[in-house]
């Protein structure tokens, strides 16, 4: 009986070695990245999809008919007032220059005549050398003949610029559109030929509903109406480095929408901006003063639920939901949920849970990092 109590005892203190040495010591607490929540003013912005369009925009018809000669101009290129962009083939209306030429020349030999026998006509009259019946008889052939030449002078001209018209010249400084006819077409005044848009400035129109536009008037009036007060949002998520000014409100609120239609003029010197793109438009609306800032990238989302991970004074995580509200930058404003000062984890949101114990260091800091709390 002694032995078998010895043998088990030997057996036990054999299984305590054996799970001594195969024992893993536990893990250490895993390392986060934290900054604390902050408090800041922060500017409130209203955005809107816009619709790029040219300053001017101008549709190239011809002023006479005829077949297309050349294309002078090279689509997409900048151009002057006054470039030519097509030529219409000028024969006819050259023939008809030189033909109305020739009227007008005709009518202004019979106006000379006309009224070199009214001159000698008159003081025959006073001698009763003629009757007054001719001289009223070359009077009135004096006035048909300068009513004649007027008429052939007028048409002279029209034919003149029906010539000049088949030089089809830009009527604005722009950007030259893909052209929509070839050499050889018959062109009228009911073909478009190209479009010129004007691009600096350039124009964005948008819609707003009745509040938005509301709150962004009394801001912008309230600060003088100053300058610079749009930022344009292009489709790549990139912000345009000009600032924009509001442009026009169109006059009256849609019934059936509910919005008005605004625009804002941007410059565009490099012609970065066209016709067409479309852009998101932000305007401050106001200011916030107070609001608690984290990084954006310290929120995530489950279900469509934004939340955090708060390192608590036990060192231990707690997940809460929270309530967001606008961006600015990088940073993203919370409604509900946190307090001022408390630690959010910034760097190893995906590796921590509930109630797990962390070990924190500061966050690697950048451009739009918030500021220490009570800094």
């Amino acid at each position: 009986m002694l032995s078998h109590r010895i043998l088990a005892s030997i057996i036990l203190t054999s299984l305590v070695a054996a799970c001594g040495r195969n024992g893993r010591p536990p893990a250490p607490p895993l390392q986060v990245g934290v900054l604390p929540a902050a408090q800041m003013d922060v500017p409130l912005t209203q955005e809107w999809v816009g619709t790029l369009d040219g300053y001017v925009n101008a549709e190239i018809r011809p002023q006479v008919e005829g077949y297309l000669l050349r294309q002078v101009y090279k689509e997409g290129s900048s151009l002057r007032q006054g470039d030519v962009l097509f030529e219409i083939d000028p024969r006819q209306f050259k023939a008809t220059a030189d033909q109305a030429r020739a009227t007008w020349s005709r009518d202004q030999a019979a106006l000379d005549k006309a009224r070199l026998d009214v001159e000698r006509y008159t003081p025959l009259v006073a001698e009763k050398a003629i009757s007054q019946q001719e001289l009223d008889n070359a009077q009135a052939s004096f006035r048909q003949a300068q009513a004649s030449t007027e008429a052939s002078k007028a048409a002279y001209d029209r034919a003149l610029l029906n010539l000049q018209w088949t030089r089809v010249v830009s009527p604005i400084s722009g950007i030259a559109g893909i052209a929509k006819v070839q050499v050889g077409d018959l062109v009228n005044g009911q073909r478009v030929m190209t479009t010129v848009s004007t691009v600096d400035p350039i124009k964005v129109f948008f819609n707003a509903n009745e509040q938005e536009y509301m709150s962004w008037a009394r801001n912008w009036a309230a600060n003088g109406g100053d300058k610079g007060s749009l930022t344009l949002v292009l489709s790549d998520g990139a912000t345009y480095p000009l600032r924009g000014d509001p442009f026009l409100a169109d006059r009256n609120v849609d019934v059936k929408t509910g919005t008005i239609m605004l625009a804002g003029l941007f410059a565009n010197p490099q012609h970065l901006l066209r016709p067409g793109q479309f852009a998101k438009v932000v305007a401050n609306i106001g200011l916030r003063k107070g609001a608690i800032v984290v990084p954006q990238r310290a929120i995530w989302e489950i279900q469509g639920n934004p939340q955090v991970a708060v390192v608590g004074p036990d060192s231990k995580v707690d997940i809460r939901p929270v309530k967001t509200g606008p961006r600015l930058g990088t940073l993203q404003v919370v409604e509900q949920g946190l307090q001022v000062g408390d630690r959010i984890v910034v760097e190893g949101t995906q590796k921590v849970s509930a109630g797990q114990l962390v070990k924190t260091t500061p966050a690697g800091s950048t451009s739009n990092s918030p500021p220490v709390a009570g800094k």
